[in-house]
């Protein structure tokens, strides 16, 4: 059985290995895939319009409690999900609202400095989201496995960057050209939101090839969560950059 390989970490080479191949409830689909995405969407949507609202009434410390309560919540949610691929069902939809709370709450912030940019971002998210799944079912995009291996290690090196800049910035040495608004920080920025958009395309590839392997139904779900966790980190980076550029104005 050839599964393909992802460089999302809720979607890797082992995920359909130890699945049963038939469930009682039958066996994953790409439709049914599709439709968990747009229910956890939903969700998603919903509960980030609940945080959402306290920027409006300037109640920073709910905004604050929410936006930090649904990050760590998230987190949490997503180890179990990554673990017990069985209950993705219940922790997926989970996963949904709580990262709904934190996105709602980063979102307002952003919006508040930088007006605009949270629809500049939403809309850069799908936009990209669609133009690369029409280019990976038309053919135009090759899942390689160079493609594949490229991907994976770009990812793994931005990963890396990340947790570096983290701990430095524990030490009160802040990473300038990571997080500053100057040309390099936004070249690296857009090089970022290009290999977070390419791991879409080895979600849809991957998805693709459970389906085809005959992954049993709960796996839909689990697809389902993979492609929204690879969504939320794009649309934060689409925020990251949009808004680098907006102070440089």
């Amino acid at each position: 059985m050839n599964i393909s390989r992802s460089a999302n970490p809720a979607l890797n080479k082992n995920t359909f290995i130890n699945a049963e191949r038939v469930s009682s409830d039958g066996v994953m689909t790409i439709q049914g895939t599709v439709n968990k995405v747009f229910i956890m969407l939903f969700l998603v949507l919903l509960a980030a319009s609940y945080t959402w609202k306290f920027m409006a009434t300037q109640d920073l410390v709910a905004l604050k409690t929410y936006m930090i309560g649904g990050a760590i919540g998230g987190f949490i949610v997503a180890i179990i999900t990554v673990f017990k691929k069985t209950w993705a069902p219940y922790t997926a939809p989970i996963y949904a609202v709580l990262e709904g709370l934190f996105l709602g709450g980063i979102s307002a912030v952003f919006e508040a400095q930088y007006p605009g940019i949270v629809m500049n971002a939403v809309a850069l998210t799908f936009g990209t989201l669609f133009a690369l799944l029409f280019a990976y079912k038309s053919g135009r995009i090759k899942v390689t496995e160079n493609f594949k291996l490229g991907v994976v290690a770009a990812t793994g090196g931005i990963a890396f960057v990340y947790l570096f800049s983290f701990i430095m910035g524990m030490f009160g040495v802040p990473l300038g050209f990571i997080h500053g608004n100057g040309i390099l920080s936004i070249i690296i920025s857009l090089v970022v939101v290009v290999v977070a958009a390419l791991n879409l395309v080895l979600d849809f590839d991957f998805i693709e090839s459970g389906a085809e392997a005959g992954a049993p139904k709960y796996m839909e779900w689990y697809g389902a969560f993979g492609l929204i966790v690879t969504l939320v980190w794009l649309y934060i980076e689409f925020l990251r950059l949009l808004s680098k550029i907006s102070s440089r104005n």
